[in-house]
């Protein structure tokens, strides 16, 4: 009945939501307590973002390292995205650990645990990450729905892009700067290199919004941003 308790928190998470390190060991050290579970070891992991796969993250394969040694049965963590980045992540490394009889305690999901030892807790387990990731995927649709508006409306939607300057929540047009970008889009189209593209734009003296040199990456963007192939 030897446990691992899992917390994670990235620095934008805990500035925008208050979610803590704290607050997460709080629950599961009583979760655990409950259900008769001695915890070996709190893995703390912060400013660490779930894109990155469990074993991959500064202190995320101490976990790999306790089932390894025969140190745990259990991986306890507050929710689905405190360990895994997308629903296969999560069913992967989940019949990874039950082939090893290691059971995983999600404490709050949705107001209930869930506890992989039982079928019940897999058949949720894999239901909350399709719920998940439908969830992850929604919203990045809505997020690129609205951004797309945004451009097509001449409207703020983020740092003000080569072109344009802000004027309030709209963007104006700056006839100088959206000349160099024709002649970007011109020379690119007789066959220049993006490292040809930038050179030249530098012994011009072309303006980039930040007022730094032009690199092929810099080019890329602007022959890629929908906002100047439209």
């Amino acid at each position: 009945m030897k446990a691992v308790c899992y917390v994670r928190v990235s620095t934008e998470e805990q500035a925008s939501t208050g979610v803590s390190l704290q607050a997460q060991e709080e629950k599961l050290i009583a979760y655990c307590k409950m259900q008769g579970l001695e915890v070996v070891e709190i893995v703390r992991e912060e400013g660490v973002s779930a894109s990155k796969p469990l074993y991959t993250r500064p202190k995320g394969a101490r976990i790999q390292e306790l089932i390894e040694q025969g140190q745990v049965e259990h991986v306890v963590a507050l929710k689905l995205d405190r360990l895994f980045r997308d629903a296969i992540d999560a069913l992967s490394m989940t019949k990874e650990w039950d082939h090893k009889g290691i059971a995983l305690h999600l404490v709050d999901m949705g107001g209930q645990a869930i506890n992989t030892k039982t079928a019940m807790g897999r058949f949720f387990l894999g239901t909350m990450a399709g719920f998940a990731e439908l969830e992850r995927n929604l919203i990045a649709e809505r997020t690129a729905t609205a951004l797309r508006h945004k451009k097509q409306n001449l409207e703020v939607y983020g740092p003000t892009p080569l072109g344009y300057n802000r004027e309030e929540d709209k963007l104006i047009e700056d006839h100088t700067e959206l000349r160099y970008i024709e002649q970007i889009k011109r020379l690119k189209e007789q066959g220049w290199s993006l490292r040809r593209i930038a050179s030249w734009l530098n012994e011009k003296g072309a303006p980039t919004k930040k007022g730094g040199r032009w690199y092929a990456s810099t080019v890329r963007y602007v022959l890629q941003n929908p906002l100047y192939t439209a």
